[in-house]
């Protein structure tokens, strides 16, 4: 196929298409919400607040995360070609998105995500804990550092379904749910990240962060009876 074919497909035919398909089938989903006051207090309290979840389970959470009830957020998304058809559907849910990935952009983009939480009362921002890379299930410290300089918390967030295909392929074993997919969320206590944090607080906290976010897809994958053939460590098997 020749180049600009090729990016006329990528770029303008296949966003708005999978869009359409996410739209649909995310439609026969049903979402089941553990801990939702929780999720309420944090996202309309005083603070802002910086989602952290998995990259792996993505799609399971954007539909959830674009009801109004969940609050205004806004997405980091990767500047390569698959990121431009991810940033579309982001936008079209109605996700602001700033683009940048821990390959490229992410500095620039950390800094726009930081004055944009500064100057937009109520936003919040979600970052997967691993990027956009991995290591697969490996914090990452940006999530800690945009919480240290907005005054905010990190909020960590679990998804799982035993209705759903795994994209083995990808770096992050993708989980992708199943028309009428039972899709349970949950999330932990709000992580503060005080301003003054040096470098070794940082540390204990992203190890608190990564902890706990697999703690709670470790409990949420039993409830849900998802398995997988190379599964996430869990906090107490490291």
């Amino acid at each position: 196929m020749r180049k600009p074919l090729r990016e006329l497909l990528v770029r303008r035919v296949l966003p708005p298409a999978f869009l359409q398909l996410y739209r649909g089938v995310g439609a026969t989903w049903r979402y089941v919400s553990h801990n939702e006051d929780i999720l309420r207090s944090a996202v309309f309290g005083d603070r802002p607040v910086v989602g952290a979840f998995l990259h792996a389970r993505t799609f399971q959470l954007l539909r959830y995360f674009s009801r109004p009830e969940c609050g205004r957020w806004a997405l980091m998304c990767s500047q390569s070609r698959d990121g431009d058809a991810i940033a579309y559907v982001e936008q079209r849910l109605g996700f602001q998105v700033v683009r940048g990935s821990s390959g490229r952009g992410g500095a620039r983009a950390l800094v726009s995500l930081i004055k944009l939480l500064r100057d937009s009362q109520g936003m919040c921002a979600g970052l997967s804990i691993d990027g956009s890379r991995g290591p697969r299930g490996i914090a990452q410290a940006g999530g800690l550092v945009l919480a240290q300089k907005t005054g905010g918390v990190v909020l960590p967030i679990a998804a799982s379904t035993r209705h759903c295909w795994v994209y083995g392929r990808s770096w992050d074993r993708l989980t992708v749910p199943r028309p009428f997919a039972e899709i349970h969320v949950d999330v932990a206590e709000p992580i503060p990240v005080p301003a003054s944090a040096d470098e070794a607080e940082i540390e204990r906290l992203r190890l608190q962060l990564e902890r706990t976010v697999l703690a709670l897809h470790t409990e949420l994958d039993r409830r849900t009876g998802f398995s997988d053939t190379e599964p996430l460590r869990a906090p107490d098997s490291a």
